[in-house]
């Protein structure tokens, strides 16, 4: 097995990247704390910002190109690239804003946004994970969170993976994807039992069903196995943040992770996104919002 290669590409430093997301011929991901949403072409090198005005904690694709949708503080907006035009679709949490934003999310097959909030005070049990519906219903789907955090589902979508980050593990769910109803919860992975203190952070799936997780605090992403709860691959970075990844390039076979700034810690190129190459896996494409 070749040794995977690791490097940052690109100019843009983020004091909180987040969200990545492979959109066919770039990436996109959002810098939280900086309330941006950022695209980069690892081929061409070109990049691009939109300010949105507000803390960003995941994007989705549309159908349309030239339109996102976000989950961020004012809940799930849909954003114009050409002209910054926001509309409002859901605002779940409109009560609780002071304390609760959103934060890590994704769209299943049939095109729902799944997206939970984070309680920026860490007040345990007072966040929740959503579901946007193609309808533009928006549905609580599991209550008394702390972090929710990475999300993804199987390939043949019978199984949900959830991260509520202080918990310390991967939650699975039995998934109806044509009612998008969850049940039967267990852990399937226990990532403190494996020797990890730090926090499990944004999340990924490849075609082999494995899952990587980003460790937060813990400068390294993870390969598991989370029908077997077992560590399968450990690669380092050089960068003690790192956030969360996702498999993009012509191929899908690349992961890109992003990551943040660390207070009082010098890095070099923290804050930038980093390419992984020479995995010898390939993962799955994003999938398109309907709303």
């Amino acid at each position: 097995m070749s040794t995977p290669s690791i490097r940052a590409i690109g100019r843009t430093i983020s004091e909180w990247g987040e969200g990545p997301i492979w959109a066919g011929s770039h990436l996109y991901y959002v810098d939280i704390i900086g309330h941006k949403l950022i695209s980069i072409d690892p081929y061409s090198g070109i990049e691009e910002q939109w300010d949105v005005g507000e803390q960003i904690g995941a994007v989705a694709l549309t159908k349309i190109d030239s339109e996102v949708i976000y989950a961020g503080a004012s809940g799930y907006i849909r954003f114009n690239l050409k002209n910054g035009a926001k509309t409002k679709l859901a605002d779940p949490e409109a009560n609780l804003r002071s304390t609760n934003r959103f934060n890590d999310g994704k769209c299943d097959q049939a095109g729902r946004f799944w997206a939970g909030t984070i309680s920026m005070t860490k007040e345990e049990g007072t966040a929740n994970l959503y579901c946007l519906g193609t309808d533009g219903s928006c549905d609580l789907r599991i209550s008394k969170l702390t972090n929710s955090n990475g999300i993804c589902w199987s390939r043949d979508n019978k199984i949900m993976y959830h991260i509520d980050t202080p918990k310390q593990a991967v939650h699975s769910y039995d998934y109806d994807i044509t009612k998008a109803k969850i049940s039967n919860p267990r852990v399937a992975i226990d990532t403190k039992m494996h020797g990890y203190e730090s926090s499990p952070d944004g999340m990924t799936i490849d075609t082999e069903g494995m899952l990587w997780i980003a460790f937060c605090h813990g400068g390294c992403v993870v390969r598991f196995d989370p029908l077997e709860n077992r560590e399968l691959q450990r690669i380092d970075l050089p960068c003690i943040e790192t956030t969360s990844c996702v498999f993009g390039g012509h191929k899908l076979d690349r992961l890109f992770v992003t990551t943040g700034i660390k207070p009082d810690t010098e890095e070099a190129d923290a804050g930038k996104i980093f390419v992984i190459d020479g995995l010898g896996v390939k993962g799955l494409p994003a999938f398109t919002c309907g709303v």
